[in-house]
C-alpha cells in the first residue's frame, strides 16, 4: 500500500474537523465575542501581556506545543502497527485535542490570563489549586529534562544542525528588535533568517569543520576526560550545561526579544518542513512496509497506545501553554479558534507524517520487524527511524538524504528547544504562584524561581542512571511524561467541563473526551505504578519513577474527588467570568 493513502485519510479528517467541528464549537459551545477585552490589553506589560498578532502568536503557541513528542511518540507506537496509531492521531486531534487547546486557551482568557492551576481554585476549591501546581510543577520539570536531553542527544548524533540551530537566537533578537521597536513586518525577516539557516546547514552537512562535534573534540567516544566521563558523556553535559543557560536568558526576557520572533521563525520551519516531507512524499510514493497490526507485539497497546502518544492526539502540556502564555498575548478572543484549534490541528499534521515516515522508510516488513522486534527497542530507535525515514521522503524533492536528515534534525531542535524554555517559562511562573500561596516570598522573585527551574531540570536529566550511560534521566521518564501529561489533560478538560456547566451550556464535547482520557490513563498510570516502577511484579522497579509517579497519581484522584461534588452544584465563586 502506498504511504500516500494514510496523508489523504488524515489531513482529510483534520480538515474537516477545523472547518465544521470547530466552528461548531467557537460558536455554540465556547461562543467567542469579538468586543471582549482580552487580557493581552487589559494588562499590557511589554513583558508576558503583549496583544499579538493571530498569525504571529500562532507560530509560538504551535511551535511550544509542537515539540519532538509529536515526532518520538507516534515513531515508538508503529511498534503496535500503522492503522491504531493512525486512529489515535486522527479522532484524538479533531475530538481531544482540539476541544482540549482551544478550551483552555478561552478558559484563561476569561479568568485574567491566569493559569489552569489558579482556575481550578474557583471552579473547585484552594485544594485543588495546591494540588494542581504542583502536579504541573512535576510535569514541567520532567518536560524540561526530557527535552534536555533529547536537544543533547541530537547534537551529538547531528553536529552539523548545532550552528544554524545557534544562529536562529541572533536572527530572531535582530527580527524582534525590528518588529517592536521599529514597527516593521516580521513576515519577510523571518523568511531570510529560515533562508541562513538552511543555508548554513546545507553548508555544515558538506564542511566538517563547520559542524560542532563535541565527543571529536573531546576525542573520541572512548577517551578519558573530566570527572571520569568519557568524550560521549562529556560532550552530553557540556550540552545539558549549555542548554539549561540558553533557558534561563531566554525564559526572564520579555517574549517580544526572543520568544515570539524565534517561535514565529519556526513556525515556517514547520511549515516548510512539512511542506518538503509531504511533497517528497507524493513524488516518491513510498511503499508501506510495516504492519497495519502487530498480532505478536509482546506488550498490549491497550492502555499504553493512549500514552505512548501524547502530544500529536491530546497533551496535558498544551493547556500550560494556553493558558500560561498564549492567553496573555491573544489580541481578539475570536482569534483563540486559530491559535488553539488550529495548532492541535498542525501537530496533529506532524504526527500523521512521522507515522508516515517511519512505517515506509524500512526496506522490507523484516527490516521493520528486526528494529521494531520489542517495546524497549522501539523507544530507543524511533526518533533515529523518523529522521532517517524523514531524509528519505525529501530525497523526492531530489534532496540529499544527508542534507536532509541536517535539516529534519535542525527543525526537531528548534521545536524541542521553543518547548524547552516555554515550560522553563511556566516553570518560573508555578514556582512565583506556590511561592504566593505560601508566603514565600523569596520564591515569587523571578531571578531565584528561574535558578530553580533550570537547576532542578539539569539535575533530573544528569543524575539518573540508567541504560543509556551518564546522564540518563530524559530517557527513564519518558513513560511517566506522556502518562502524566494525559492525566493533566484530562483534568483541564474536566475544569473547562465545570465552566461550561455553570454557564448552562453543553459540556459534553468536554466531557466525552475528559472520560474517555482519563479512564484509559488511570488505568495505566495504575499498571505502571503498582506493578512495573514499584518492583512488586516482574520488572526491577524504578524508585524514581515510583516517587514521581505516586505522587502524580495521588494528587490527581484527590483532585477528582474535589471535582466531582463541583460538577454536582453550581460554582459559589464570584469572579468566574460568566459573559462569555
Amino acid at each position: 500500500m502506498s504511504g500516500i493513502w494514510i496523508a489523504v485519510f488524515g489531513i482529510l479528517m483534520f480538515t474537516v474537523g477545523y472547518r465544521y467541528y470547530s466552528k461548531f464549537v467557537a460558536e455554540r459551545i465556547y461562543r467567542l465575542d469579538p468586543n471582549y477585552e482580552t487580557p493581552a490589553h487589559k494588562f499590557q506589560d511589554g513583558v508576558d501581556f503583549v496583544p499579538t498578532n493571530k498569525f504571529v502568536l500562532w507560530g509560538h503557541h504551535f511551535t511550544s506545543v509542537a515539540g519532538a513528542a509529536p515526532i518520538v511518540g507516534p515513531a515508538i507506537a508503529v511498534y503496535w502497527g500503522w492503522l491504531p496509531a493512525l486512529i489515535w492521531v486522527t479522532f484524538g486531534t479533531v475530538f481531544a485535542a482540539g476541544v482540549h487547546d482551544f478550551g483552555a486557551l478561552v478558559l484563561s482568557v476569561r479568568n485574567k490570563g491566569q493559569s489552569v492551576g489558579t482556575i481550578a481554585s474557583k471552579l473547585i476549591g484552594k485544594r485543588a489549586k495546591t494540588l494542581f501546581l504542583f502536579i504541573i510543577l512535576i510535569l514541567v520539570l520532567m518536560v524540561n529534562a526530557v527535552f534536555a536531553w533529547v536537544i543533547s542527544r541530537l547534537f551529538i548524533s547531528y553536529p552539523a544542525s548545532v550552528l544554524p540551530v545557534f544562529l536562529e537566537i541572533p536572527l530572531a533578537i535582530w527580527i524582534g528588535y525590528k518588529v517592536y521597536k521599529k514597527k516593521g513586518s516580521m513576515l519577510l525577516p523571518s523568511i531570510i533568517a529560515l533562508a541562513v539557516m538552511y543555508i548554513t546547514a546545507v553548508i555544515a552537512s558538506n564542511v566538517p569543520a563547520l559542524q560542532i562535534d563535541l565527543v571529536h573534540y573531546f576525542g573520541g567516544e572512548e577517551s578519558q576526560t573530566l570527572f571520569g566521563l568519557n568524550g560521549l558523556s562529556m560532550a552530553f553535559f557540556v550540552w545539558i550545561i549549555i542548554l539549561m543557560v540558553y533557558a534561563y536568558i531566554s525564559s526572564t526576557l520579555p517574549v517580544w526579544k526572543l520568544l515570539q520572533p524565534r517561535d514565529y521563525i519556526n513556525s515556517h520551519q514547520l511549515i516548510v518542513g512539512l511542506a518538503i516531507l509531504y511533497l517528497g512524499l507524493l513524488f516518491s510514493n513510498p511503499t508501506v512496509t510495516a504492519p497495519m497490526t502487530n498480532g505478536k507485539a509482546e506488550v498490549s497497546w491497550f492502555p499504553l497506545l493512549f500514552i505512548t502518544i501524547a502530544c500529536g492526539a491530546i497533551s496535558g502540556f498544551h493547556g500550560l501553554v494556553s493558558s500560561g502564555t498564549s492567553s496573555k498575548q491573544l489580541n481578539k478572543e475570536t482569534d483563540a479558534r486559530f491559535v488553539g484549534y488550529f495548532g492541535a490541528v498542525g501537530e496533529g499534521t506532524l504526527a500523521l507524517i512521522a507515522i508516515i515516515a517511519v512505517v515506509t522508510f524500512f526496506a522490507t516488513p523484516g527490516d521493520f520487524t528486526a528494529t521494531y522486534s520489542s517495546f524497549q527497542n522501539a523507544s530507543a530507535g524511533g526518533l533515529g527511524a523518523f529522521i532517517g525515514g524523514a531524509g528519505q521522503l525529501a530525497t523526492g524533492l531530489l534532496i540529499p538524504e544527508g542534507i536532509a536528515s541536517t535539516i529534519v534534525a535542525v527543525i526537531v531542535v528548534s521545536f524541542a528547544a521553543t518547548t524547552l524554555d516555554t515550560s522553563v517559562r511556566l516553570m518560573r511562573y508555578i514556582i512565583a504562584e506556590l511561592g504566593s500561596e505560601y508566603k514565600v516570598s523569596a520564591l515569587t522573585k523571578t531571578h531565584v524561581a528561574t535558578s530553580i527551574a533550570v537547576i532542578s531540570s539539569a539535575a533530573l536529566v544528569l543524575l539518573p542512571e540508567g541504560p543509556k550511560g551518564f546522564g540518563s534521566g530524559g530517557y527513564l521518564l519518558w513513560p511517566l511524561f506522556g502518562t502524566s501529561n494525559q492525566l493533566l489533560a484530562g483534568i483541564t478538560l474536566l475544569l473547562i467541563s465545570i465552566w461550561l456547566k455553570n454557564q448552562n451550556r453543553n459540556y459534553l464535547v468536554t466531557l466525552a473526551p475528559m472520560i474517555f482520557l482519563l479512564f484509559m490513563t488511570l488505568w495505566a498510570m495504575i499498571q505502571q505504578v503498582v506493578f512495573d516502577w514499584s518492583g512488586l511484579g516482574e520488572t526491577e522497579g524504578n524508585m524514581l519513577l515510583f516517587i514521581f509517579g505516586s505522587l502524580i497519581l495521588g494528587f490527581t484522584l484527590w483532585i477528582l474527588l474535589e471535582a466531582i461534588s463541583a460538577l454536582s452544584t453550581k460554582n459559589k465563586f464570584s469572579d468566574i467570568d460568566y459573559k462569555a
